[in-house]
């Protein structure tokens, strides 16, 4: 009997680990299947990335320029446009949407479909919108493409005949005459601030009429309704070259070779500079893959000897910072503007 127990014991256990040894058998086979389809299922979902990127972009793709025709905005953006197609090979549309200081223009492309064909092409305004509670959303509302270029020749004209030799006649003029100085901008604009910061460094009051965008304010310029125009220069030369204007000197840190002979605002005992940056960015919802690839044709336009030189006679520098260079350049031009506006 004790035998008889011992045999069926010994036959139920081996019974058992046999079946164990199948079970953990099966289990491993089947588990096998399942990791390859998941990695199957990973290396799909990548190459169905990397087969849109190429694909992209599909269609034309439209820069929308929160800034009338005509601005130096909306140059740098057609000049840009122009090598964007050959790098993209898609029609670059650029679509001029004026209003509120640029919010318009910025709105329509956060609003626009995340397919990457709008994308927006704008400057410092935006970040004053917000900061004077203007709109609630800024750069870091948008997936940024980069910078591909900087203006450093942000100035002030005055008619060829202005009594106003340099830029010092015109602080002492509007110290002795308060709000007797008449000078152009778009209230919120980039220009406005500008002004506000001339006005606080001098301890003058100057007679602030907002007469609209960049051709508007040459336009007022030039038919004699005001005094004081601050634009770009590269935007003018041409009315300097006729000696229609005249600049009373830029808000470069310091002298900009493009433009040797022009003396800066801080030469002049005016502690003011600006520096305009020009930036692309894209809704949020944008895939990273197209934003990647925009940016790279950027980068390839930015390095390009034939658009440098094009550039360069608007008396602007190319110069190229990718997306994250670009939202810390922004992000600490904007703490200056906040200080700026708290003080």
């Amino acid at each position: 009997m004790k035998k008889s127990f011992k045999t069926l014991f010994l036959i139920v256990a081996m019974f058992c680990l046999a079946a164990f040894a199948v079970g953990c058998s099966s289990e491993e086979g089947s588990s096998k299947p399942s990791n390859d389809e998941g990695s199957s299922e990973e290396t799909t979902d990548t190459e169905k990335g990397s087969e849109a990127a190429s694909d992209y972009p599909t269609k034309p793709i439209t820069v929308v320029v929160p800034a009338g025709a005509g601005g130096d905005t909306d140059a740098n953006a057609r000049l840009l446009g122009k090598y964007l197609e050959e790098e993209l090979g898609q029609t670059i549309v650029i679509s001029n949407v004026t209003g509120a200081g640029g919010t318009v223009g910025a709105r329509e492309v956060l609003d626009a479909d995340a397919d990457g064909h709008t994308v927006l092409f704008f400057h410092n305004s935006l970040l004053l919108n917000r900061i004077l509670g203007l709109v609630d959303f800024s750069y870091d509302s948008f997936k940024l493409a980069g910078i591909p270029v900087l203006d450093q020749g942000n100035t002030f004209m005055v008619a060829g005949d202005s009594e106003f030799e340099n830029l010092q006649d015109m602080v002492e003029f509007a110290r002795a005459n308060p709000g007797e100085v008449s000078i152009a901008t778009e209230v919120g604009g980039f220009t406005h601030l500008q002004l506000l910061a001339l006005e606080k460094d001098q301890g003058i009051e100057l007679n602030i009429v907002d007469v609209g965008g960049a051709s508007d304010k040459i336009a007022a310029l030039l038919g004699g309704h005001i005094d004081i125009v601050p634009t770009s220069l590269g935007l003018v030369k041409d009315y300097v070259e006729s000696g229609d204007m005249r600049s009373l000197g830029i808000m470069a840190k310091e002298r900009v070779d493009l433009m040797p002979d022009v003396p800066t605002f801080i030469e002049q005992d005016v502690n003011t500079s600006f520096e305009k940056f020009f930036f692309y960015g894209f809704g949020p919802e944008t895939p990273d893959e197209f934003v990647e690839k925009f940016s790279k044709a950027v980068e390839n336009v930015v390095n390009n000897e034939q658009y440098v030189a094009e550039a360069e006679k608007f008396l602007v520098s190319p110069t190229f910072m990718n997306p994250e260079e670009t939202f810390n350049y922004i992000k600490e031009t904007e703490e200056f503007y906040i200080e700026l506006n708290e003080e």
